[in-house]
Protein backbone atom coordinates (compact mmCIF):
# COMPACT_ATOMS: atom_id res chain seq x y z
CA UNK A 1 0.00 0.00 0.00
CA UNK A 2 1.30 2.88 -0.74
CA UNK A 3 0.77 6.28 1.18
CA UNK A 4 0.60 9.69 0.09
CA UNK A 5 -0.90 13.43 0.52
CA UNK A 6 -2.71 14.24 -3.00
CA UNK A 7 -3.50 18.36 -2.69
CA UNK A 8 -4.58 18.59 0.14
CA UNK A 9 -5.86 14.67 1.23
CA UNK A 10 -4.09 11.87 2.73
CA UNK A 11 -4.54 9.22 -0.13
CA UNK A 12 -3.61 5.48 -0.56
CA UNK A 13 -3.30 2.85 -3.56
CA UNK A 14 -2.62 -0.45 -3.73
CA UNK A 15 -2.32 -0.22 -7.37
CA UNK A 16 1.34 -1.90 -8.52
CA UNK A 17 4.20 0.28 -7.19
CA UNK A 18 5.72 0.89 -11.01
CA UNK A 19 2.33 2.54 -12.23
CA UNK A 20 2.70 5.70 -13.00
CA UNK A 21 1.57 8.45 -11.08
CA UNK A 22 -0.52 10.28 -14.17
CA UNK A 23 -2.28 7.37 -14.55
CA UNK A 24 -3.34 7.48 -11.02
CA UNK A 25 -4.70 11.10 -11.09
CA UNK A 26 -6.43 10.22 -13.66
CA UNK A 27 -8.29 7.41 -13.85
CA UNK A 28 -8.31 6.41 -10.59
CA UNK A 29 -8.09 10.22 -8.64
CA UNK A 30 -10.26 12.12 -11.72
CA UNK A 31 -8.38 14.93 -11.51
CA UNK A 32 -8.54 16.04 -15.10
CA UNK A 33 -6.30 19.36 -14.86
CA UNK A 34 -3.21 17.01 -15.66
CA UNK A 35 -2.95 16.12 -18.98
CA UNK A 36 -1.82 13.79 -21.51
CA UNK A 37 0.39 14.83 -24.01
CA UNK A 38 3.65 13.00 -25.20
CA UNK A 39 3.85 10.69 -22.42
CA UNK A 40 7.41 10.86 -23.09
CA UNK A 41 8.53 13.83 -20.43
CA UNK A 42 9.19 16.30 -23.21
CA UNK A 43 5.88 18.85 -23.20
CA UNK A 44 4.97 19.08 -19.52
CA UNK A 45 1.45 19.04 -19.94
CA UNK A 46 1.46 16.46 -16.98
CA UNK A 47 3.62 17.88 -14.55
CA UNK A 48 3.03 18.15 -11.31
CA UNK A 49 4.84 19.52 -8.17
CA UNK A 50 6.36 16.75 -5.72
CA UNK A 51 7.27 17.34 -2.14
CA UNK A 52 9.20 15.68 0.74
CA UNK A 53 11.22 16.59 3.90
CA UNK A 54 14.63 17.29 3.09
CA UNK A 55 17.26 17.74 6.30
CA UNK A 56 13.99 18.30 8.29
CA UNK A 57 12.75 21.25 5.67
CA UNK A 58 10.08 20.90 2.89
CA UNK A 59 11.44 20.88 -0.56
CA UNK A 60 9.25 21.03 -3.90
CA UNK A 61 10.20 19.93 -7.32
CA UNK A 62 8.45 20.14 -10.75
CA UNK A 63 7.94 16.53 -11.96
CA UNK A 64 6.70 14.87 -15.46
CA UNK A 65 3.75 12.59 -13.84
CA UNK A 66 3.99 10.57 -17.23
CA UNK A 67 7.48 9.31 -15.91
CA UNK A 68 7.29 8.97 -12.21
CA UNK A 69 6.42 5.68 -10.93
CA UNK A 70 4.22 5.81 -7.65
CA UNK A 71 6.64 3.99 -5.57
CA UNK A 72 8.70 7.09 -6.04
CA UNK A 73 6.16 9.10 -4.35
CA UNK A 74 5.92 7.25 -0.85
CA UNK A 75 5.50 9.12 1.86
CA UNK A 76 5.33 12.33 -0.09
CA UNK A 77 2.78 15.32 -1.13
CA UNK A 78 1.52 15.29 -4.48
CA UNK A 79 0.56 18.59 -6.04
CA UNK A 80 -1.74 18.63 -9.25
CA UNK A 81 -3.05 22.22 -10.73
CA UNK A 82 -6.09 21.38 -8.89
CA UNK A 83 -4.08 21.68 -5.63
CA UNK A 84 -3.58 25.41 -6.16
CA UNK A 85 -6.75 26.67 -6.32
CA UNK A 86 -7.66 29.00 -3.67
CA UNK A 87 -10.82 29.04 -1.75
CA UNK A 88 -13.08 32.49 -0.80
CA UNK A 89 -13.39 32.47 2.83
CA UNK A 90 -16.37 31.54 4.05
CA UNK A 91 -18.36 30.83 0.40
CA UNK A 92 -16.60 27.21 -0.28
CA UNK A 93 -16.03 28.45 -4.08
CA UNK A 94 -12.88 28.77 -5.49
CA UNK A 95 -10.63 31.81 -7.28
CA UNK A 96 -7.67 32.06 -9.18
CA UNK A 97 -4.20 32.37 -7.44
CA UNK A 98 -1.93 34.82 -8.30
CA UNK A 99 0.46 32.16 -10.88
CA UNK A 100 -3.16 31.55 -12.48
CA UNK A 101 -4.22 35.15 -12.74
CA UNK A 102 -1.03 36.19 -14.55
CA UNK A 103 -1.44 33.80 -16.78
CA UNK A 104 -5.16 34.86 -17.84
CA UNK A 105 -4.29 38.80 -17.71
CA UNK A 106 -1.84 38.46 -19.72
CA UNK A 107 -3.64 36.25 -22.37
CA UNK A 108 -0.86 33.49 -22.06
CA UNK A 109 -3.35 30.84 -22.49
CA UNK A 110 -5.52 29.40 -25.65
CA UNK A 111 -6.74 26.06 -25.70
CA UNK A 112 -5.68 25.27 -22.35
CA UNK A 113 -3.95 21.57 -22.98
CA UNK A 114 -0.76 23.46 -21.85
CA UNK A 115 -1.93 25.79 -19.18
CA UNK A 116 -1.94 23.48 -15.91
CA UNK A 117 1.40 22.64 -16.86
CA UNK A 118 2.97 26.27 -16.78
CA UNK A 119 1.15 26.67 -13.71
CA UNK A 120 2.16 24.09 -11.89
CA UNK A 121 5.85 24.71 -12.79
CA UNK A 122 5.66 28.44 -12.12
CA UNK A 123 4.10 27.21 -8.56
CA UNK A 124 7.22 25.27 -8.13
CA UNK A 125 9.32 28.44 -8.66
CA UNK A 126 7.34 30.27 -6.37
CA UNK A 127 8.37 27.50 -3.66
CA UNK A 128 11.39 27.36 -4.20
CA UNK A 129 15.18 28.39 -2.40
CA UNK A 130 16.07 30.26 -5.93
CA UNK A 131 16.65 33.69 -6.42
CA UNK A 132 13.37 35.08 -7.58
CA UNK A 133 14.75 36.66 -10.45
CA UNK A 134 12.79 36.93 -13.48
CA UNK A 135 15.69 34.24 -15.77
CA UNK A 136 14.91 31.73 -12.73
CA UNK A 137 11.27 32.23 -13.54
CA UNK A 138 11.64 31.55 -17.19
CA UNK A 139 14.32 28.66 -16.41
CA UNK A 140 11.36 26.63 -14.25
CA UNK A 141 9.08 26.63 -17.58
CA UNK A 142 12.03 25.11 -19.71
CA UNK A 143 10.06 22.12 -19.96
CA UNK A 144 6.96 22.96 -20.75
CA UNK A 145 5.62 23.50 -24.43
CA UNK A 146 2.65 25.41 -25.25
CA UNK A 147 1.24 24.84 -29.46
CA UNK A 148 -0.59 28.22 -29.34
CA UNK A 149 -0.10 31.31 -27.94
CA UNK A 150 3.46 31.82 -28.55
CA UNK A 151 5.97 32.44 -25.44
CA UNK A 152 6.24 36.41 -25.56
CA UNK A 153 2.22 36.60 -23.31
CA UNK A 154 3.97 33.47 -20.78
CA UNK A 155 7.19 34.85 -20.43
CA UNK A 156 5.39 38.23 -19.40
CA UNK A 157 3.44 36.38 -16.69
CA UNK A 158 6.62 34.87 -15.35
CA UNK A 159 8.13 38.27 -14.81
CA UNK A 160 4.76 39.25 -12.65
CA UNK A 161 4.89 36.26 -10.81
CA UNK A 162 8.59 36.78 -10.03
CA UNK A 163 8.19 40.65 -9.12
CA UNK A 164 5.83 39.45 -6.75
CA UNK A 165 8.10 37.03 -5.30
CA UNK A 166 10.93 39.52 -4.91
CA UNK A 167 8.91 40.93 -2.17
CA UNK A 168 9.35 38.00 0.00
CA UNK A 169 12.27 38.10 2.86
CA UNK A 170 11.53 35.38 5.01
CA UNK A 171 10.43 31.88 4.90
CA UNK A 172 8.62 31.08 1.84
CA UNK A 173 6.34 28.61 2.52
CA UNK A 174 4.87 31.78 5.06
CA UNK A 175 5.25 34.12 2.15
CA UNK A 176 3.06 32.08 -0.31
CA UNK A 177 0.35 31.02 2.55
CA UNK A 178 0.11 34.61 4.09
CA UNK A 179 -0.26 36.23 0.75
CA UNK A 180 -2.43 33.89 -1.02
CA UNK A 181 -0.40 33.03 -3.42
CA UNK A 182 -0.54 29.53 -2.77
CA UNK A 183 -3.46 27.81 -0.99
CA UNK A 184 -3.08 27.98 3.21
CA UNK A 185 -2.62 24.15 3.69
CA UNK A 186 0.62 24.14 2.35
CA UNK A 187 1.62 25.37 5.82
CA UNK A 188 0.47 22.31 7.39
CA UNK A 189 2.07 19.77 5.01
CA UNK A 190 5.31 19.17 6.71
CA UNK A 191 3.93 17.68 9.95
CA UNK A 192 1.73 16.05 7.93
CA UNK A 193 4.30 14.33 5.73
CA UNK A 194 6.52 13.72 9.25
CA UNK A 195 3.87 12.25 10.89
CA UNK A 196 2.78 10.21 7.44
CA UNK A 197 5.97 8.69 7.19
CA UNK A 198 6.15 8.13 10.85
CA UNK A 199 3.36 5.47 10.30
CA UNK A 200 4.49 3.96 7.02
CA UNK A 201 6.45 1.02 6.40
CA UNK A 202 7.72 1.40 2.75
CA UNK A 203 6.56 -0.12 -0.25
CA UNK A 204 5.41 -3.93 -0.45
CA UNK A 205 6.97 -5.48 -3.15
CA UNK A 206 5.33 -6.85 -6.15
CA UNK A 207 6.69 -10.63 -7.26
CA UNK A 208 6.65 -10.78 -10.94
CA UNK A 209 9.59 -10.10 -13.09
CA UNK A 210 13.53 -10.58 -11.69
CA UNK A 211 13.66 -7.38 -9.20
CA UNK A 212 14.38 -3.94 -11.47
CA UNK A 213 16.43 -1.50 -9.76
CA UNK A 214 14.63 1.64 -10.68
CA UNK A 215 16.12 5.84 -9.36
CA UNK A 216 14.02 8.24 -12.10
CA UNK A 217 12.70 6.10 -14.75
CA UNK A 218 12.61 9.03 -17.22
CA UNK A 219 14.33 6.95 -19.87
CA UNK A 220 13.06 3.46 -18.82
CA UNK A 221 9.65 4.19 -18.86
CA UNK A 222 9.83 5.66 -21.91
CA UNK A 223 11.68 2.50 -23.71
CA UNK A 224 9.96 -0.12 -21.47
CA UNK A 225 6.06 1.36 -19.80
CA UNK A 226 3.63 -1.31 -19.79
CA UNK A 227 6.80 -3.99 -18.50
CA UNK A 228 8.01 -1.55 -15.33
CA UNK A 229 4.20 -1.91 -14.30
CA UNK A 230 3.71 -5.01 -12.90
CA UNK A 231 8.09 -5.49 -12.12
CA UNK A 232 9.38 -6.19 -9.23
CA UNK A 233 11.04 -2.90 -8.10
CA UNK A 234 13.23 -1.54 -6.04
CA UNK A 235 12.84 2.09 -5.84
CA UNK A 236 16.98 3.52 -5.28
CA UNK A 237 15.26 6.70 -4.11
CA UNK A 238 14.27 5.02 -0.79
CA UNK A 239 17.40 4.09 -0.02
CA UNK A 240 19.12 6.99 2.50
CA UNK A 241 22.74 5.44 1.46
CA UNK A 242 22.59 5.88 -2.17
CA UNK A 243 21.00 9.75 -1.72
CA UNK A 244 23.77 12.32 -1.39
CA UNK A 245 26.88 14.36 -2.17
CA UNK A 246 29.47 14.14 0.34
CA UNK A 247 33.11 14.64 0.47
CA UNK A 248 35.47 12.36 2.06
CA UNK A 249 39.47 14.16 1.87
CA UNK A 250 40.21 14.68 -1.81
CA UNK A 251 37.10 12.59 -3.03
CA UNK A 252 33.57 13.53 -4.07
CA UNK A 253 31.42 10.92 -3.31
CA UNK A 254 27.97 10.84 -4.74
CA UNK A 255 24.94 8.55 -4.22
CA UNK A 256 23.72 6.47 -7.38
CA UNK A 257 20.35 8.43 -6.82
CA UNK A 258 21.86 11.82 -6.81
CA UNK A 259 19.79 14.13 -9.70
CA UNK A 260 20.93 16.33 -11.86
CA UNK A 261 19.61 19.09 -9.76
CA UNK A 262 21.26 17.57 -6.43
CA UNK A 263 24.57 18.70 -8.92
CA UNK A 264 23.48 22.12 -9.33
CA UNK A 265 22.31 22.41 -5.99
CA UNK A 266 25.67 20.80 -3.97
CA UNK A 267 28.33 23.30 -2.41
CA UNK A 268 30.69 20.91 -3.33
CA UNK A 269 30.05 20.60 -6.92
CA UNK A 270 29.76 24.66 -6.87
CA UNK A 271 33.25 24.80 -4.82
CA UNK A 272 34.75 22.66 -7.07
CA UNK A 273 33.42 23.53 -10.51
CA UNK A 274 31.97 27.04 -10.47
CA UNK A 275 30.47 26.89 -13.85
CA UNK A 276 28.91 23.53 -12.94
CA UNK A 277 25.10 25.13 -13.10
CA UNK A 278 26.01 26.52 -16.42
CA UNK A 279 26.85 22.63 -17.53
CA UNK A 280 24.03 20.99 -16.08
CA UNK A 281 20.88 23.41 -17.72
CA UNK A 282 22.67 22.25 -21.22
CA UNK A 283 21.20 19.25 -19.85
CA UNK A 284 17.28 18.41 -20.51
CA UNK A 285 14.73 20.09 -18.62
CA UNK A 286 13.52 21.31 -14.98
CA UNK A 287 11.19 18.60 -14.46
CA UNK A 288 13.70 15.79 -15.70
CA UNK A 289 16.86 16.67 -14.00
CA UNK A 290 14.70 17.09 -10.99
CA UNK A 291 14.00 13.55 -11.20
CA UNK A 292 16.80 11.74 -13.44
CA UNK A 293 19.88 9.90 -11.38
CA UNK A 294 23.25 9.88 -12.60
CA UNK A 295 23.49 6.08 -12.05
CA UNK A 296 20.38 6.01 -14.51
CA UNK A 297 22.20 7.94 -17.04
CA UNK A 298 25.40 5.32 -16.79
CA UNK A 299 23.43 2.78 -17.25
CA UNK A 300 21.52 3.64 -19.80
CA UNK A 301 24.44 3.63 -22.20
CA UNK A 302 23.48 6.17 -24.34
CA UNK A 303 26.61 6.89 -26.54
CA UNK A 304 25.47 10.77 -26.10
CA UNK A 305 24.44 10.60 -22.69
CA UNK A 306 25.43 13.75 -21.11
CA UNK A 307 26.57 13.27 -17.51
CA UNK A 308 28.49 9.99 -19.00
CA UNK A 309 30.33 11.65 -21.18
CA UNK A 310 30.95 14.69 -18.27
CA UNK A 311 32.27 12.13 -15.66
CA UNK A 312 34.20 9.96 -18.42
CA UNK A 313 36.29 13.38 -18.58
CA UNK A 314 36.82 13.92 -14.67
CA UNK A 315 37.68 9.61 -14.59
CA UNK A 316 34.90 8.99 -12.30
CA UNK A 317 35.25 5.33 -10.80
CA UNK A 318 31.49 3.34 -10.09
CA UNK A 319 31.01 1.14 -7.46
CA UNK A 320 28.33 -1.66 -8.47
CA UNK A 321 26.77 -4.20 -6.01
CA UNK A 322 24.38 -7.39 -5.84
CA UNK A 323 23.24 -6.32 -2.02
CA UNK A 324 26.10 -9.09 -0.81
CA UNK A 325 29.54 -8.31 -2.28
CA UNK A 326 30.36 -4.83 -4.27
CA UNK A 327 33.28 -3.99 -6.72
CA UNK A 328 34.72 -1.24 -8.08
CA UNK A 329 35.26 -0.37 -11.68
CA UNK A 330 36.45 2.91 -13.59
CA UNK A 331 33.86 4.51 -15.76
CA UNK A 332 36.17 4.48 -19.03
CA UNK A 333 35.98 0.84 -18.61
CA UNK A 334 32.26 0.52 -18.32
CA UNK A 335 31.25 -0.01 -21.71
CA UNK A 336 32.80 -2.91 -24.18
CA UNK A 337 30.10 -2.37 -26.47
CA UNK A 338 26.81 -0.41 -27.81
CA UNK A 339 24.32 -0.89 -24.76
CA UNK A 340 27.14 -3.92 -23.21
CA UNK A 341 28.30 -2.71 -19.90
CA UNK A 342 30.46 -4.19 -17.47
CA UNK A 343 27.70 -5.29 -15.12
CA UNK A 344 25.98 -7.96 -14.22
CA UNK A 345 22.08 -8.07 -14.38
CA UNK A 346 21.76 -8.57 -10.21
CA UNK A 347 23.84 -5.57 -9.93
CA UNK A 348 23.76 -1.78 -9.57
CA UNK A 349 25.25 1.37 -9.40
CA UNK A 350 25.47 2.72 -5.54
CA UNK A 351 28.15 5.21 -5.70
CA UNK A 352 30.32 7.06 -8.14
CA UNK A 353 33.25 8.96 -7.00
CA UNK A 354 36.39 11.11 -8.66
CA UNK A 355 38.85 12.99 -7.11
CA UNK A 356 38.07 16.37 -6.83
CA UNK A 357 40.12 19.30 -8.68
CA UNK A 358 42.34 21.50 -7.54
CA UNK A 359 43.26 25.36 -8.29
CA UNK A 360 45.19 24.51 -11.43
CA UNK A 361 42.46 22.06 -12.84
CA UNK A 362 40.57 23.64 -15.93
CA UNK A 363 36.79 21.82 -17.22
CA UNK A 364 34.48 22.57 -19.98
CA UNK A 365 31.42 20.76 -21.31
CA UNK A 366 30.32 21.52 -24.95
CA UNK A 367 26.82 20.29 -26.69
CA UNK A 368 25.05 21.03 -29.86
CA UNK A 369 21.84 19.86 -30.33
CA UNK A 370 18.88 21.29 -32.19
CA UNK A 371 17.12 23.07 -28.85
CA UNK A 372 18.88 24.25 -25.94
CA UNK A 373 16.60 22.36 -23.51
CA UNK A 374 15.27 18.65 -23.41
CA UNK A 375 17.07 17.68 -26.71
CA UNK A 376 19.33 14.98 -27.18
CA UNK A 377 22.90 15.98 -28.41
CA UNK A 378 23.88 16.15 -32.01
CA UNK A 379 27.34 15.77 -30.49
CA UNK A 380 28.91 16.87 -26.77
CA UNK A 381 32.34 16.71 -25.60
CA UNK A 382 33.83 17.41 -22.06
CA UNK A 383 37.49 18.10 -21.21
CA UNK A 384 39.33 18.04 -18.05
CA UNK A 385 42.82 19.53 -18.19
CA UNK A 386 45.25 20.24 -14.85
CA UNK A 387 48.00 22.89 -15.99
CA UNK A 388 51.98 22.70 -14.74
CA UNK A 389 52.53 26.42 -15.59
CA UNK A 390 52.33 26.53 -19.22
CA UNK A 391 52.72 22.89 -19.76
CA UNK A 392 49.44 20.25 -19.63
CA UNK A 393 50.59 17.67 -16.65
CA UNK A 394 47.30 15.38 -17.33
CA UNK A 395 44.28 15.93 -19.83
CA UNK A 396 40.84 13.56 -20.09
CA UNK A 397 39.04 14.57 -23.44
CA UNK A 398 35.26 12.59 -23.75
CA UNK A 399 33.04 12.69 -26.81
CA UNK A 400 29.57 11.73 -27.83
CA UNK A 401 27.73 11.09 -30.53
CA UNK A 402 30.97 9.91 -32.67
CA UNK A 403 30.29 5.97 -31.77
CA UNK A 404 29.02 3.16 -30.64
CA UNK A 405 29.72 3.89 -26.83
CA UNK A 406 30.10 6.92 -24.99
CA UNK A 407 34.09 7.29 -25.45
CA UNK A 408 37.20 8.68 -23.54
CA UNK A 409 39.51 9.64 -26.39
CA UNK A 410 42.69 7.86 -25.01
CA UNK A 411 44.78 8.86 -27.47
CA UNK A 412 44.26 12.23 -28.09
CA UNK A 413 44.23 12.63 -23.94
CA UNK A 414 47.50 11.11 -23.86
CA UNK A 415 48.56 13.04 -26.77
CA UNK A 416 47.75 15.94 -24.95
CA UNK A 417 50.02 15.27 -22.15
CA UNK A 418 53.30 17.67 -21.61
CA UNK A 419 52.51 20.22 -24.18
CA UNK A 420 51.97 23.71 -24.29
CA UNK A 421 48.39 25.32 -25.26
CA UNK A 422 48.92 26.57 -29.12
CA UNK A 423 46.65 26.59 -32.16
CA UNK A 424 49.07 24.01 -33.36
CA UNK A 425 48.65 22.18 -30.58
CA UNK A 426 44.76 21.86 -30.61
CA UNK A 427 45.25 21.38 -34.85
CA UNK A 428 46.88 17.70 -34.29
CA UNK A 429 44.89 16.82 -30.96
CA UNK A 430 41.87 17.50 -33.28
CA UNK A 431 43.44 15.06 -36.04
CA UNK A 432 44.03 12.25 -33.43
CA UNK A 433 40.63 12.21 -31.70
CA UNK A 434 39.34 12.39 -35.77
CA UNK A 435 41.22 8.73 -35.86
CA UNK A 436 39.45 7.61 -32.56
CA UNK A 437 36.09 8.26 -33.39
CA UNK A 438 33.56 6.08 -35.65
CA UNK A 439 30.35 8.22 -36.12
CA UNK A 440 27.44 7.48 -38.22
CA UNK A 441 25.02 9.66 -40.38
CA UNK A 442 21.34 9.23 -38.53
CA UNK A 443 18.49 12.02 -37.84
CA UNK A 444 20.92 13.48 -35.88
CA UNK A 445 23.62 14.58 -38.78
CA UNK A 446 25.52 12.94 -41.18
CA UNK A 447 29.17 11.74 -40.12
CA UNK A 448 30.85 14.47 -41.84
CA UNK A 449 28.45 16.83 -40.20
CA UNK A 450 29.71 15.12 -36.76
CA UNK A 451 33.31 14.99 -37.63
CA UNK A 452 32.95 18.39 -37.96
CA UNK A 453 31.29 19.02 -34.72
CA UNK A 454 33.23 17.47 -32.68
CA UNK A 455 36.21 19.07 -34.37
CA UNK A 456 34.52 22.66 -33.40
CA UNK A 457 33.69 21.22 -29.98
CA UNK A 458 37.27 20.60 -29.16
CA UNK A 459 37.96 23.99 -30.47
CA UNK A 460 35.52 25.24 -27.73
CA UNK A 461 37.01 23.56 -24.93
CA UNK A 462 40.31 25.42 -25.60
CA UNK A 463 39.08 29.07 -26.64
CA UNK A 464 37.01 29.03 -22.99
CA UNK A 465 39.28 27.63 -20.83
CA UNK A 466 42.35 29.77 -22.33
CA UNK A 467 41.30 32.83 -23.27
CA UNK A 468 44.64 34.68 -22.72
CA UNK A 469 45.82 32.39 -25.08
CA UNK A 470 45.69 33.64 -29.30
CA UNK A 471 43.60 31.01 -30.08
CA UNK A 472 40.76 32.89 -32.17
CA UNK A 473 42.29 32.21 -35.70
CA UNK A 474 41.03 28.52 -35.34
CA UNK A 475 37.72 29.52 -35.94
CA UNK A 476 37.96 30.55 -40.05
CA UNK A 477 35.01 32.34 -41.91
CA UNK A 478 34.15 29.28 -43.63
CA UNK A 479 33.70 27.28 -40.76
CA UNK A 480 31.46 29.82 -38.84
Amino acid sequence: MIQFILNDKETSTDLPPGELLLDLIRYHKHLMGTKIGCREGDCGACTVLIGETVNSKLRYRSVTSCLTALGNVQGKHVVTVEGLNLEVSGQGTEKLNPVQHAMYKEGATQCGFCTPGFIVSLAGFCLSDSDKSYENAIASIDGNICRCTGYKSIQRAAKNIAELMQQNKGDVIEYVTSNSILPEYFSGIKKRLLELNSKTNGIEKQTADPKKYLGGGTDLYVQQHEKMVHADIDFLFNKIELNGIKKEGNKCILGASVTITDLMESKTIKDAFPDFRKVNKLVSSTPIRNIATIAGNFVNASPIGDLTILFLALNARIVVSNEISKREIPLREFYKGYKQLDKREEEFIEQIWFELPDKDHLFNFEKVSKRTHLDIASVNSALSITMNGKIISEAGLSAGGVGPIPMFLSKTSAFLKDKKISEQLVNEAIEIAQSEISPISDARGSEEYKRLLLSQLIKAHFITLFPKVHLNSLFTNAEH
